[in-house]
């Protein structure tokens, strides 16, 4: 089987966030698409069958697979346009949360997904020690809880203890307003087998409304401030969210199993 490694929301090798893409003609068993994932050792390896341009696809971290993923869907989209003798914009995905888009405009890459909205609630006893701050908000979503701090500079300088952090029941996406771009974020998601992901496009399901009812905007770029960095240009449709990115290509190589 052929596998690509893509770097995602960058246009620059060795930033953004990497992910590996296997095309397959049918589905592996579960087992081998975990133990291909967990071999690879990146946040995420996506896998996807075509059936009538339809594109059925799956998402594993090195532990577990998961139900929806940003980055190795565009780097699955990079593959598909660029690898694959494609000749559409638009790619028409499907996962287990349902229907999902993408386009093409140049060298952008925009990823149509579900908006996710969070709700106030109180922070966990041990959040504070575990990100070493007290927010100044915490919210609740379906997937992920969120972290509101003080600023940019207080996203960039955490230094979260990921053992705490592997307590709370959810993933935790921190978030700032930030300087040079709308706002700025990190994800933490040891539950997943991931500490921090670089650039995550689920967590952007939930920070573009959560920050286009702060700012009142509807169009918004955002960076990850991970060791890698990447940047997203954000656009808020209600019920669907618009995240565009840029993809390099790091690796083309073979499986044999």
């Amino acid at each position: 089987m052929k596998i690509y490694q893509i770097d995602a929301f960058t246009n620059t090798v060795f930033k953004g966030n990497p992910a590996a893409v296997v095309p397959l003609e049918k589905w592996l068993p579960t087992e081998i698409m975990q133990h291909i994932a967990a071999e690879n050792n990146l946040a995420e390896t996506a896998f996807f069958v075509e059936e009538n341009d339809t594109y059925h696809i799956k998402w594993f971290t090195p532990t577990v697979e998961i139900e929806l993923c940003g980055h190795a869907t565009l780097a699955s989209a990079y593959v598909i346009y660029n690898y694959l003798n494609y000749d559409k914009n638009e790619i028409h995905f499907t996962c287990m949360v349902g229907d999902l888009f993408v386009t093409k405009n140049e060298d952008w890459i925009t990823l149509n997904f579900p908006s996710i909205e969070t709700q106030s609630a109180k922070a966990p006893e041990v959040l504070a020690q575990a990100i070493g701050t007290h927010p100044i908000s915490f919210y609740n979503s379906q997937s992920k809880f969120v972290a509101l701090l003080e600023d940019e500079e207080a996203v960039q300088t955490c230094q979260p203890d990921f053992s705490l952090i592997n307590q709370l029941e959810k993933s935790l996406i921190i978030t700032a307003k930030g300087k040079n771009v709308d706002f700025v974020s990190r994800f933490f998601a040891p539950q997943l087998g991931v500490n921090e992901d670089p650039v995550t496009g689920s967590a952007h399901c939930v920070l573009i409304p959560f920050w286009s009812k702060k700012l009142n905007k509807t169009e918004m770029t955002a960076i990850q401030l991970s060791q890698r960095t990447g940047f997203l240009k954000c656009k808020y449709l209600g019920e669907r969210v618009e995240m565009s990115g840029q993809a390099v290509c790091y690796l083309i190589g073979d499986i044999f199993i």
